[in-house]
């Protein structure tokens, strides 16, 4: 019995991802693949004529604010919550990178 060119191999694609099934389990998916690739090969079917493109089923729209300028902390009042500070200036903060950053 010869397969169409694009059908799907249940057992070697188990065969390929270590999965132990068996026989039943292998022609349960098998039908489950060939039916998900017909309901595939009817939407080739359906005319889409003047249906503009889209990513989503239903519109998004951006639910984020605009960015706004407003008042900002003088650096007075920033600087004086800093633990340790460089050059009375910039915040001295601890090393994320550990020997990595000492070296760079």
């Amino acid at each position: 019995m010869s397969t169409p060119a694009n059908a799907v191999d249940v057992g070697y694609i188990a065969t390929l991802a270590r999965l132990a099934l068996s026989e039943a389990e292998q022609a349960r998916l098998q039908q489950n693949i060939e039916e998900v690739l017909g309901y595939v090969a009817l939407l080739r079917d359906v005319d889409v004529t003047g249906v503009e493109p889209t990513a989503h089923a239903a519109p998004i729209f951006d639910v984020c604010r605009p960015d706004e300028v407003g008042a900002t902390l003088p650096p007075e009042a920033v600087l004086a919550n800093a633990p340790a500070l460089i050059d009375e200036s910039l915040i001295k903060v601890p090393a994320v990178l550990g020997d990595q950053a000492e070296s760079a």
